[in-house]
């Protein structure tokens, strides 16, 4: 539909044009909810529509929420240390509250180094799907490539001058979003005035497995706990407020997303390629989908990559005290990255780095449930059962959480 690439062009050019206008761009409000929403709705966003098709079928909107609900969980025991652990922290804290706050430093700091992988292989498909390769060894090497460089650019010059990408990736990824839902929108709203829109049938696998499915997703709803690592620049409430802010945005846009894509789903993954099937799945709105996803994959995987490996150095180097600079946590990163990205598939370390951040999430919970049972200002019991009860979902997913293609 000619039409709808034309409305997908103006919404997303002219979403952009708002999101990068330097106004917004500098309002500290904007920036405090742009940081971790830009993290929520990145990657996810270009393959949860394929996965939760095949995992959820029909069903995928209620996946989608219980996603976004576990999400929020999570964040509202982060929400709680901000607000009850940081004081603690720079004046000689209890030995159990400073122990789970080191361990959780070196849970997030290995969850980057992960999460560096699945975005750099991600990275790696979209640009060869730009070149009509769709080739698991070609996106292994070029993946290698890219952490190479960023791993040596890391070392010997530092990641600082990469950092400014993020602005730019976030307003582009805003307008595509924009773009796509707009023309979702005309392009149902044209097949119900021509009388010729239905659902498909979808065959899925139910019950244990489909749970142990969604239970390895949890990395396509993370990114809400860098609110937690912005104190330098914003104060908790603040930092709070946002987080919260975003959690609820990203958890409308991706509900609406889904909903909008339904009609378009198809069947089971394809067992090559699947991380691009967003593609292939919207290619009924026109010729614009393929270059407009792939430009803002391009731009908003490789500046995630570039704060997931910042943030892994500085956090390992805390982490340490100091033992680890911060160059050599790049390095560091960029080996496990590379490790990974050959021992695994896309779909395996979208799993490894769900359970890496659900450890982290575990530890913050254990974290928050433990000041909310001590006696004092802080007992809560309601709270503490809550943060007992997110521990308890992190432990699952650790031990049963597979890969979207695990049963075949």
């Amino acid at each position: 539909m000619k039409s709808t690439g034309i409305v997908m062009v103006v919404v997303a050019a002219s979403v952009v044009l708002i999101t990068l206008r330097p106004r917004l761009l500098r309002a500290r409000l904007w920036r405090a909810t742009v940081t971790p929403l830009a993290s929520i709705i990145g990657s996810g966003f270009l393959v949860v529509g394929p996965i939760l098709a095949d995992a959820s079928g029909h069903w995928a909107w209620a996946a989608m929420l219980a996603l976004c609900l576990t999400a929020y969980l999570f964040g509202a025991a982060i929400r709680r240390n901000i607000l009850t652990v940081e004081p603690m922290l720079g004046n000689h804290p209890p030995r159990v509250v400073a122990l789970l706050e080191r361990c959780s430093e070196f849970a997030l700091a290995f969850a980057y180094f992960i999460s560096v992988a699945y975005y750099l292989n991600l990275f790696a498909s979209f640009a060869l799907r730009a070149e009509g390769v769709i080739d698991v060894t070609a996106t292994r090497w070029t993946s290698s490539a890219v952490i190479v460089i960023l791993g040596l650019f890391g070392a010997f010059r530092g990641l600082s001058a990469l950092e400014n990408i993020e602005a730019g990736a976030v307003g582009i990824k805003l307008g595509l979003i924009a773009g796509l839902f707009a023309g979702l929108s005309l392009w149902i709203g044209l097949a119900l005035a021509d009388n010729t829109f239905s659902l498909p049938e979808m065959v899925h696998d139910t019950g244990v497995h489909e749970l142990q499915v969604l239970l390895g997703l949890v990395i396509l709803v993370q990114g809400f706990e860098t609110s937690r690592y912005l104190g330098a620049e914003y104060d908790s409430a603040t930092r709070i407020k946002t987080m919260r802010y975003a959690q609820f945005l990203s958890t409308a846009i991706y509900l609406a997303f889904i909903l909008l894509i339904t009609p378009f789903f198809r069947g089971e993954l394809p067992k090559t390629g699947g991380e691009t099937a967003i593609i292939d799945m919207l290619a009924p709105l026109g010729v614009v989908v393929a270059p407009l996803i792939i430009f803002a994959a391009l731009a908003s995987q490789l500046s995630a990559a570039v704060a997931d490996m910042n943030g892994a150095g500085g956090l390992l180097s805390a982490a340490t005290i100091g033992r680890v600079p911060v160059r050599g946590g790049y390095v560091a990163t960029a080996a496990v990255a590379l490790g990974i990205t050959w021992l695994a598939d896309i779909y395996e370390i979208i799993v490894y780095a769900s359970k890496a951040f659900v450890l982290y999430y575990g530890l913050q919970c254990s974290l928050a449930a433990f000041v909310a049972f001590r006696r004092g200002a802080d007992f809560n019991l309601v709270r503490g059962l809550l943060f007992v009860s997110g521990t308890i979902l992190s432990v699952m997913v650790l031990i049963f959480g597979i890969p979207a293609d695990g049963a075949g």
